[in-house]
């Protein structure tokens, strides 16, 4: 049964590591195409705001693409969960901003580049609320160890019969 899920995850994770590819090519051809036949746009804001998301599709690549034995065609490894919630799903919403922002800077100008600002400022928004959680987990498990409120020490059964 463990094979047949590592074999669906492998599949599964072949058909979005290809549908990422290409989707990124025809992002990239659509916007190489209109830049030199329509319009200029900028190739250095485009390589460098791109850079985020050429990295996160090289990094789910290199960990989410399944590798079979040469010989034996054999599975090898399935590769790890693309669908999975957290780092994974926050590259996958880098990319897709980056598609975005490049089919509007190649259909509307230069200026469309501020639409990527979405992606730092998620960051530092999902950023803070992890830091505000940290620092209210820190502040509670200080509290506890100073005692119960009515004096009472903190501990188990036989040190609090102690203490009594």
């Amino acid at each position: 049964m463990a094979q047949k899920a590592r074999k669906d995850r492998a599949k599964s994770n072949s058909a979005t590591l290809n549908n990422l590819h290409v989707g990124s090519l025809v992002v990239t051809v659509l916007f190489l195409a209109l830049h030199f036949l329509y319009r200029s746009r900028s190739l250095f804001l485009w390589f460098i705001l791109s850079l985020p998301s050429f990295i996160c599709q090289a990094f789910l690549e290199y960990s989410g693409r399944p590798s079979y034995d040469p010989e034996t065609k054999a599975l090898r490894k399935s590769g790890e969960d693309l669908a999975a919630a957290g780092l994974t799903e926050y590259m996958f919403d880098v990319i897709w901003v980056t598609w975005v922002t490049t089919v509007l800077v190649a259909l509307f100008g230069n200026g469309a580049w501020f639409l990527w600002a979405i992606v730092p400022a998620y960051g530092a928004y999902k950023g803070f609320g992890m830091f505000s959680a940290a620092k209210q987990m820190a502040a509670g498990m200080g509290g506890a160890g100073a005692g119960a409120p009515d004096g009472a020490p903190v501990g188990n059964r036989k040190q609090r019969r102690a203490a009594a």
